[in-house]
């Protein structure tokens, strides 16, 4: 990162629904940290706007914030965007048809590149096709650095550091509560989701090119668990979590196995929770009618086109109202399974410890996520030296693993704690 750079950070997509609450997180912060940074994308009195309705939601003017002009379309604006910033926070999606350009322009004009995709296939296919390239220059591209899953990683990073033995195994369990006004998604998020789902056959060809060589065993696995299940551990419904969590982990594990950082691989299976049965029974029939539709053009068509009706309100053109947001919070319940000592030979023996920390923060998608994406660049920036890889492509785990990260999240009102 050159010091000669105009920006620290830059806001590529700010105009979008989730970029104009990262440029609001990112104004805060700037301030805090004394940070220069800048907004970009392709339209200047959209984003002269975003900073004009910024500056009234966070009460500090910053319509004098430098505007660069740059478009997906247009390699060379993207070049030149890149060539400006330290850290470019890439807000643009769906990835999967707008990231790898910018990846692309990030590591041939220098800059650092964090996103908030939740697209699996996106995200190994990149590290696949330029962890050379950004590794040779020094650079950092970290993919899922939003809801998509820093709560998952960080949870399981001082799951493992609180647990005082060796850790087997660790479920997580997600719980959204909207406020009165109740909850939505921006169509953004259902987009990406949509063309995830289409083309999930494409993720086991990509895998076994990233890695020919199989994971390790794992020394224990808990039993398995029902697609809908009671938990006794929250006391709520849950059904598997169908976001990128699990495979954003699998390839922490693999990083943090292949440069000794961990012995042993640990077994993680993430959840979505919900209060009753009924609540369970919406979301099991609303996962199905997606899953349905996404396999076919024309279901995919419908979805993006009539999002509420297709998926029960769920998703919804414009994104959840300010009320919704501000009223919304979510918790993610962390229970880990492992042994007291760490000996090499058990011989059978079965885990004999247990314990449960908990994550609390506010809204998922347009709150914790801007916080989580923010505070990943500052702590780029601010311990880059201190840092176990020196540039690659990589999941946020595998590089904030030994920094300051969940501290700076607990003072930006994402919560880490042991259960008692």
């Amino acid at each position: 990162m050159a010091a000669e750079r105009k920006y620290d950070i830059v806001v590529f997509g700010a105009t979008g629904f989730t970029g104009q609450y990262t440029v609001d997180e990112v104004a805060r912060v700037a301030a805090e940290e004394n940070l220069k940074f800048a907004v970009a994308g392709r339209n200047m009195s959209k984003l002269q706007k975003v900073l004009s309705e910024s500056s009234a939601r966070i009460d500090n003017n910053i319509e004098e914030t430098p505007i660069i002009i740059a478009d997906t379309s247009s390699y060379q604006s993207l070049l030149e965007m890149a060539q400006q910033a330290k850290v470019v926070l890439n807000c643009v999606g769906p990835y999967r048809f707008y990231g790898e350009e910018v990846v692309k322009a990030c590591i041939e004009g220098g800059a650092n590149h964090l996103d908030i995709s939740g697209e699996p296939q996106y995200l190994e296919k990149m590290q696949l096709l330029y962890n050379g390239k950004a590794k040779e220059k020094g650079l950092f591209i970290i993919g899922a650095t939003g809801f998509d899953s820093i709560p998952a990683e960080m949870g399981i990073s001082y799951t493992r550091k609180q647990f005082n033995g060796e850790v087997t195994n660790i479920e997580s369990f997600f719980f959204p509560r909207p406020g009165p006004k109740g909850g939505a998604v921006n169509t953004g998020t259902l987009e990406s989701a949509v063309h995830g789902v289409a083309h999930w056959k494409e993720l086991a060809p990509l895998r076994k090119s990233l890695y020919p060589e199989p994971m390790p065993k794992y020394e224990h696995r808990l039993p398995k668990r029902s697609i809908a299940f009671f938990s006794e551990e929250v006391n709520k419904w849950c059904v598997p979590f169908m976001g990128s969590d699990k495979s954003v982990v699998y390839r922490t594990t693999r990083d943090l196995l292949a440069t000794k950082r961990l012995e042993k691989p640990i077994e993680f299976n993430p959840y979505m929770c919900q209060k009753n049965f009924l609540q369970l029974i919406g979301m099991a029939l609303f996962a199905i009618v997606f899953g349905i539709l996404s396999q076919f053009s024309i279901g995919r068509s419908l979805l993006v086109k009539y999002p509420g009706i297709f998926t029960f309100g769920v998703f919804k053109k414009g994104g959840p109202t300010r009320e919704q947001i501000e009223g919304t919070t979510f918790t993610m319940t962390f229970v880990a399974h492992g042994y007291k000592e760490v000996v090499k030979d058990r011989t059978d023996k079965k885990p004999d410890k247990t314990i449960t920390t908990k994550i609390t923060a506010p809204e998922p998608g347009y709150v914790t996520t801007p916080i989580c994406m923010v505070q990943c660049a500052v702590t780029l920036l601010k311990e880059k030296e201190k840092l176990f890889h020196t540039g690659g492509v990589f999941p946020a785990g595998a590089v904030f693993e030994d920094t300051t990260l969940i501290d700076r999240l607990e003072k930006h009102n994402v919560k880490f704690s042991v259960v008692e």
